[in-house]
Order: C-alpha cells, then sequence, then structure tokens
C-alpha cells in the first residue's frame, strides 16, 4: 500500500531589494535613470548552477549527467532534519531503509561526503542536514568518476564552510511527536587576514511515529578557512553523537494483497532497543590554480565512529489459532558493536585549452580509502520450543517472548536473560586505491566526454576497469541532446561473504545506458530534464527459500549461528525507466518543482543453479517503486515578509 506524506510550512524572509540603475549612456537613458528593476525573493530560489559533484565544474546544460541539487533554501523550506526528509524531490529515487535509498530500480547505499568516500553515520543511522550546504545526487553512471557504486546513482553531502561574510543564526525546532530542539550558528572574518571561522551546535529530541521509537541527536561542527600564497586551505572538526531507541526497524506485517496486519505504528523492538552513535570527523582540503590554465584541488579526512546496538528481530509469521490470519510473530535478539575507523583522499587536477577549432578540458585524478572494520555480536536466535512454552503458559525466564500483533505483549521478555551464542568478532579491512582521467571535448554545437578509471581493491582478487562515453548536442543554446554509456562494479560486502548464507559471491556487475533533453524556457526561466535509461546488473544477491541451521558445522570449521537467510546471485536484472525534473519560476515571486519517473525493474535471467528465490523470471525486483512523484511549491507574498510553501 502506497501513502502520500505532505509538508506544510510558513518561512518569513527579511527582503531585501535590488535595484540596479539603469547607464547614463545617452539622453533617453538620463531620462530613465530613476527606473529602478525588482526582482523577486523566490525566483531561481532552488536553481543550481555550476556542480563539482561531477568533478568538471559543469553548467546542467553542458554536462551528460543529471545531477539533482538540494540546495540550502530548499532544505530549509521543507524543514527537512534528515536525508529521508528530501527524497521527493529526486526523480527515481525513494526510501530503502536507514541511509539506502532505491535508485533507478535498484539499492543503493554509498556515501560521500566533500566527494570523498565515507559514511560518519556507519550505515544504519541516517545523514542529518544540519551542517549540510547543499546535497547533489549524481544519477546514472557514476563509476568512472567514484568507483565501485551501484548504477543508479550516488549521493554527496557538501558540508558548510567558513565565510568571511558575518551570519549568525538561533533557531528553534518544535513539532509533533514530541519533537523538541534549538541550533546555532556563526561564521565570519576572523582578525587574520583572509581568514575566516564558523561555530555551530544542533540539538533534537523526538518521538518517532513507530512505537517504542525515539531520537536524540546533537551536533557539534567548526571550521577554520586560510588564504595562503599557493592554495585556499579549508580545516573542519565535526562530531556527531545519536541515541536512537527501537531503531532497527523492519516493515510492518502485512498480506498477499499488501494489507498490514497491524497497526503502522507496530514495532518489532522492545522499549528497552537501542542504537546508539558516536562519530568524529576531520577534514582538510586545499583548492588551487597554477596559472590560467590549470586548477588542482586535494581532501583528506578521518573517521572514528563507534555505533551499539541491541534489538529484536522478526524471524517467523505464525497463525496461533489455525483461522487463517497471523497473529504471533517469534523473534531473535541481536547485540552488535561495530567500530569503524576510515581515511579517504582524493586529488584532482584540471587542465583547460582553447585550441580554437575546439576546446578541451582534462581531468586527472587519484582516490584511496581505508577502512578498519570491527564487528562484535551476540545472538539468541528463534526457537519453536519459546512459542511453544508461551502458547501454553510455561516461559521459562530465558525464553525471547513472541509478540502479538493486535495486542502487543511488549515488556514481557527480558534480554538480560537470554541464552545468546557469542560474542563473535569479526574483524576486516579495506583499502581501495583509484586513479582515473575524464577528458571533455567541445567542437562548435557538440560535447564529447570520455572516461577511464582503474581500481584496485584488498578485498576483491581482481582489479578492475570502469569507462564511460557520451555526448551531447545543442542545436539551441537552450536545448541539449545527450546519450552516454558506461558499466558498473560492485564487489560484495564482507559481511554478505559469509560460509553460513551461502558466500563467497561474485561482484555485481552491470552496464547503463541512457539519453534524454535538457532545456531551459522561457529565458531560463523554466528548467527541465526527460530521461530514458537501461540499467542491466548481474550477480545481485537475493534471499532464497532456506534458513541456515543453528550449530551446522561449516566447511572452514565454523558453526553457524542459525536463522539467517541463506543468499544466492541472480543471473540478470534488467531495469528500464523514464524521469522528469522540472524547476519553474512561474512569476518572481511564485517556484515550483516537480519530480516524476517511472520504472519497470524485472529479473530477466536466472543464474542456472536451480535454487529457489523469493522473486523468479519475470517477477518485478522487490522494492523498486514502479511510479514515483514529488512536488514543491512556493510563494512569497510581494511587500511583506511571509513565504507560504507546500509539497508532497
Amino acid at each position: 500500500m502506497k501513502y502520500a506524506s505532505f509538508l506544510l510550512s510558513t518561512t518569513l524572509f527579511a527582503l531585501p531589494m535590488l535595484a540596479q540603475e539603469a547607464p547614463l549612456e545617452n539622453e533617453e537613458a538620463e531620462a530613465r535613470q530613476d527606473t529602478v528593476i525588482v526582482t523577486g525573493r523566490a525566483q531561481a530560489l532552488y536553481r543550481a548552477g555550476e556542480s563539482t559533484t561531477g568533478k568538471l565544474p559543469t553548467e546542467p546544460l553542458k554536462s551528460t549527467q543529471i545531477i539533482t541539487t538540494i540546495n540550502s533554501d530548499l532544505i530549509r523550506d521543507q524543514g527537512a532534519r534528515d536525508a529521508q526528509d528530501i527524497y521527493r524531490n529526486i526523480a527515481g529515487v525513494s526510501l530503502f531503509s536507514y541511509a539506502g535509498v532505491t535508485a533507478r530500480g535498484f539499492r543503493q547505499e554509498e556515501i560521500f561526503f566533500d566527494g570523498l568516500r565515507g559514511d560518519p553515520y556507519v550505515g544504519f543511522s541516517v545523514p542529518q542536514l544540519f551542517n549540510v550546504e547543499r546535497v547533489d545526487f549524481l544519477k546514472g553512471p557514476a563509476g568512472m568518476l567514484y568507483g565501485q557504486g551501484a548504477p543508479g546513482g550516488l549521493f554527496n553531502y557538501v558540508t558548510k564552510k567558513p565565510e568571511e561574510e558575518f551570519s549568525a543564526n538561533i533557531r528553534g525546532i518544535v513539532g509533533t511527536e514530541e519533537r523538541i530542539g534549538v541550533s546555532g550558528e556563526i561564521t565570519g572574518a576572523l582578525p587574520f587576514d583572509g581568514a575566516a571561522g564558523r561555530l555551530g551546535v544542533f540539538y533534537e529530541d523526538r518521538e518517532t511515529p513507530r512505537v517504542n521509537t525515539a531520537s536524540s541527536t546533537r551536533i557539534y561542527d567548526a571550521g577554520l578557512s586560510f588564504e595562503l600564497p599557493f592554495a585556499d586551505l579549508i580545516l573542519q572538526a565535526t562530531r556527531y553523537e545519536q541515541d536512537l531507541d527501537g531503531n532497527r526497524l523492519r516493515g510492518v506485517p502485512d498480506d498477499d494483497d499488501g494489507n498490514f496486519l497491524t497497526d503502522r505504528r507496530w514495532n518489532h523492538n522492545e522499549e528497552s532497543d537501542f542504537l546508539d552513535l558516536e562519530s568524529t570527523n576531520f577534514q582538510a582540503q586545499l583548492v588551487g590554480e597554477i596559472g590560467d590554465e590549470l586548477s588542482w584541488d586535494a581532501t583528506i579526512r578521518y573517521t572514528d565512529a563507534i555505533q551499539e546496538q541491541e534489538y529484536h528481530e522478526p524471524r517467523a509469521l505464525l497463525d496461533t489459532n489455525g483461522d487463517g490470519e497471523i497473529d504471533l510473530i517469534g523473534r531473535e535478539f541481536r547485540d552488535q558493536l561495530r567500530t569503524e575507523e576510515q581515511i579517504s583522499f582524493g586529488a584532482n587536477l584540471t587542465w583547460e585549452r582553447d585550441f580554437g577549432a575546439f576546446d578541451n578540458r582534462l581531468l586527472v585524478g587519484y582516490e584511496y580509502f581505508e577502512e578498519d572494520f570491527t564487528f562484535e555480536f551476540s545472538v539468541a536466535p528463534f526457537l519453536n520450543s519459546y512459542v511453544t512454552r508461551f502458547l501454553n503458559g510455561t516461559s521459562l525466564p530465558s525464553d525471547i517472548i513472541p509478540l502479538f500483533l493486535d495486542e502487543p505483549n511488549y515488556g514481557v521478555t527480558q534480554s538480560q536473560n537470554y541464552n545468546a551464542f557469542g560474542p563473535f568478532e569479526s574483524n576486516s579491512k579495506t583499502d581501495l586505491n583509484g586513479i582515473y582521467a575524464l577528458n571533455e571535448v567541445t567542437v562548435g554545437d557538440f560535447i564529447f566526454v570520455g572516461g577511464l578509471r582503474h581500481d584496485d581493491n584488498s578485498n576483491d582478487e581482481d582489479t578492475n576497469l570502469s569507462f564511460r562515453t557520451g555526448a551531447i548536442y545543442q542545436p539551441q543554446e537552450n536545448i541539449s541532446l545527450f546519450a552516454q554509456y558506461a558499466d558498473s562494479y560492485v564487489p560484495q560486502s564482507a559481511v554478505n561473504q559469509s560460509l553460513e548464507i551461502g558466500g563467497p559471491f561474485d561482484p555485481v556487475t552491470g552496464t547503463i545506458v541512457e539519453a534524454g533533453v535538457k532545456a531551459e524556457w522561457l529565458e531560463g526561466l523554466i528548467y527541465t530534464a526527460f530521461t530514458l535509461y537501461e540499467v542491466i546488473q548481474e550477480n545481485i544477491l537475493q534471499s532464497t527459500d532456506q534458513v541456515s541451521v543453528a550449530g551446522e558445522v561449516l566447511a572452514d570449521g565454523s558453526i553457524a549461528l542459525g536463522g539467517r537467510d541463506i543468499l544466492a546471485q541472480l543471473g540478470e536484472v534488467t531495469s528500464s525507466g523514464v524521469e522528469f525534473e522540472m524547476f519553474a519560476d512561474i512569476t518572481p515571486d511564485w517556484v515550483l518543482t516537480a519530480a516524476y519517473a517511472y520504472n519497470d525493474a524485472r529479473i530477466t535471467e536466472t543464474n542456472g543453479t536451480g535454487q529457489g528465490f523469493i522473486n523468479e523470471v519475470g517477477d518485478r525486483f522487490a522494492n523498486a517503486p514502479e511510479r514515483q512523484f514529488g512536488f514543491w511549491t512556493r510563494y512569497q507574498v510581494p511587500g511583506i515578509n511571509p513565504a507560504f510553501a507546500f509539497g508532497g
């Protein structure tokens, strides 16, 4: 069942009026010297110009890639607190789980900050937007620029930097679900030539719609910038702290027709379940130029994060009275600790030159990512005996009590009494090295793009070569026809290589072809982008109809914990679709954005092993919405402060 969400906001602004006197070039101009040209506050409010997420700073009409930008104005007007609040603005993107999304039919979980790989939220917390200046979603083929990743696209969060122009604000937050919070920011020049600083603090506490869930978030953000003789230096330090109650959420059970079997606020977690995150990040960036033709940048980031969680996992749907209706769920318990230490580094050199007959831009770059990951866990597995004793009224203190759907019996089970396996510990270290080159040639009304990237992954025996090629034709200055072809590559995670669930598995590989038209209408007041695409991926993991057995001795001599879904790799999944996005300045005070997507993602080949999948050939691929639509509109009342906005 699909549900639409709507947000209504009213925003107050001081309205600086932009005035420009007509030049006194002749008598007619002199007679008009008192003429004032007034531009409304709303015009072009949400529009993005050049973007560096595509590595080469490029205007939208001159890029073969679609980059959807959610800028600070749109984030503020929508009252967005985290990444999940902005997905409706991006055609073809919908929520999957936590920070993961479905993009063009496929799950996408790679997150970049300031162009560097690495997630300070460790995967089960959702990125907050307090210290984010804008969010770019780079659609389609990003592998040649950013290495391994899903072919649907990737998120790049651009953080707020110190500015010499002084500004300061304090905001209060009050809302439904007992939401309350406060934030403050200040930035401005320091008493040194070319130096600026920034400080920001964010606190918010709230309940969330599901039972037994809540969220408490603190963010502390600081930055310094210096104009050095050879480059600009930006230093940043950020601390993230989150306490989340009952956060490891699964879906609400439903029947074969998609009807919920219980209230949508139902939760399989107990009130005592939690997820706590502490993450410390340091980043340094240099940006400089060498003469008129060369520009360069280099960024390094260090992240130290720890995430601890306890939660109940639903494992079995039960019909206790034989009436054909599911009324009880058996559960297992998991106690997990994740620690991550990450180092990300990236450097780019861009050479631009006009050769008369054509213009050329060449980008070469290098990226390095290192991650030390430790996973400690204990598990109390689901057992049928727990259910039998519960139904007979003879439950033991150590039993994981199953949970009713209609009238959940929270608080009966006590995790400190469980007989858990473990603790177990696994350690993994990842080293990624990537070197790439991208060349862009402009000849008249045509732009040609081609690039190669070589990646070396310490977790994978083979290296990988990614490529991308594309072209643009501009029959008119305001219209661009574009097309491109690229491939993608994603090694399986260490967690999914376990023998207990069927591993090890081959990397996921894919290709994408897309074409479309981008245009600006009415002298730039309306921007539209229409795209057709087809993505083919091989070796995607899917659940089979089998579950691992506790105590089973595996091929490497280890013992299976039991209760884990056994996986297998699909032969092929094909996703085809269309997307449309629009940013329109209807009047100087009225703006409208809209995003529509249609996607048909289906399993198109088997893997030939004969294993039974939950989904078979010809079926729609799981968690890939067929249609999506989102819009946002804002009206600035002329002459006074209020602005009204709503969308869904």
